[in-house]
């Protein structure tokens, strides 16, 4: 039994809570907090209404009013939005970037480090089991600067999809530019201050708004290229295999160890290459390094 009693901490370890904005939200906090839990402190990630459904990123701002826990025993973990590019030119955007207890996503939400180019292909051979390359997704998104969304895909001349929509960007900007030529020099003075936020044509996918790239741009790329790989394989099977019997065990085997391109995307952690992901981990180890200190210097007052 005294054996058995050194083996817990002298110390309960002390809980975190991190309320977050929503459900699929919980697993991207998760993966990211559980880095830095030991035995002296542990995080519980948390719906922001524990006595009704209501959630996002302004009920998660209102735990941290006036709570005396903020930073001990309690932080508030969101989407950046737009809150990070504006450095403080509204209200919210001040609170999230001045607090040392609110923790941001920096991209625009969590759904824009799901998508993020370099990745994409991982996530289609997860989906199909086939690793052949078709399209080049870094290409894709880091030329998304110049369009919104993309209707239908030709895998043979992708490059035709996206024709019509710069053609209309390019239309919309130049009806911009007529409206608003007071505006150009002001524009052009914040391309410079964006780029030491990370924000470069490059990146631009990321501080857009998360959903309307996930389900705009990267599931418009990711079925079709998906469609073609499963096809690939399926015909792989039919012809390789010596008999009707063997080729329908086989294709019944392949389909049932394929997973949904959606799921996928959203289990999608190899975001955690991005730099905007190396902030965040900063951030929460400053934050438990401040703690760490407090409770050092308390102890020893």
């Amino acid at each position: 039994f005294n054996a058995a009693h050194k083996l817990y901490p002298k110390k309960a370890r002390r809980r975190i809570i991190a309320y977050v904005e929503s459900y699929d939200d919980i697993a991207f906090w998760r993966t990211l907090l559980e880095e830095f839990e030991d035995d002296e402190h542990y995080f519980q990630v948390m719906l922001p209404s524990a006595t009704s459904l209501a959630k996002g990123k302004k009920m998660v701002l209102m735990n941290t009013l006036n709570t005396a826990e903020l930073g001990r025993s309690l932080i508030a973990c969101v989407d950046s939005d737009y809150d990070f590019l504006l450095q403080g030119a509204t209200n919210t955007s001040r609170k999230i970037n001045r607090s040392r207890y609110i923790f941001q996503t920096y991209t625009y939400a969590i759904e824009n480090y799901h998508c993020f180019a370099e990745s994409l292909h991982e996530v289609c051979v997860q989906a199909t089991l086939n690793d052949r390359s078709i399209l080049d997704f870094n290409f894709y998104l880091n030329d998304f600067h110049t369009y919104t969304s993309l209707r239908e895909i030709n895998l043979r001349h992708p490059e035709k999809s996206l024709e019509s929509l710069q053609q209309r960007v390019n239309q919309k900007l130049a009806e911009l530019k007529r409206k608003f030529p007071h505006n150009i020099n002001q524009v052009n003075g914040l391309r410079t201050e964006f780029k030491e936020l990370g924000l470069v044509p490059e990146t631009t996918y990321l501080y857009m708004q998360g959903h309307h790239v996930m389900d705009n741009v990267v599931m418009k790329l990711l079925i079709p290229v998906c469609t073609v790989l499963r096809r690939e394989r399926e015909q792989e099977i039919k012809r390789l295999a010596e008999h009707n019997e063997q080729f329908r065990n086989e294709l019944t085997c392949y389909q049932n160890s394929q997973v949904n391109v959606e799921i996928m995307l959203k289990k999608n952690v190899a975001y955690k290459r991005l730099f905007h992901y190396d902030w965040l981990r900063q951030d929460i180890s400053e934050y438990l390094e401040e703690g760490k200190n407090k409770e050092e210097k308390k102890q020893r007052s």
